[in-house]
């Protein structure tokens, strides 16, 4: 933490592997956000902007049955989508409604920092 509150600077010894470290982990997270983006729009009734910070916030077109099928079990459609997702596939994400998203549109939160070499398998 204390080499991210005071970085080294120019002319300090560690300053060149700082540098190269932190230009490495700032690319890589370009790459799978890029490559996170992709995949999701890749997929039917999914839309996602391109992922910041850490996140990605896909939107899901939900079809009208599933959204019936959550409020029969009282639940907002987007939190009844990720309880699926998880029970099919070990996936966790964090339904969008708890991020204040537009009346009438469904979201989940999904992190884009799977490591780089595991990443097309997630």
């Amino acid at each position: 933490m204390g080499v991210m509150v005071h970085p080294p600077v120019p002319g300090d010894e560690s300053f060149p592997r700082w540098q190269r470290e932190r230009t490495a982990v700032l690319a890589s997270l370009e790459r799978r956000a890029q490559a996170i983006t992709s995949a999701l729009n890749a997929l039917p009734g999914v839309f996602c902007a391109p992922a910041g910070s850490l996140y990605a916030f896909p939107r899901v077109q939900l079809p009208p049955r599933a959204v019936a099928a959550a409020q029969k079990q009282g639940l907002v459609p987007d939190v009844f989508y990720c309880l699926e997702l998880l029970e099919a596939t070990g996936i966790a994400t964090t339904p969008g409604s708890g991020f204040g998203q537009k009346d009438g549109t469904w979201h989940f939160r999904t992190t884009i920092l799977p490591p780089e070499q595991k990443l097309e398998q997630v």
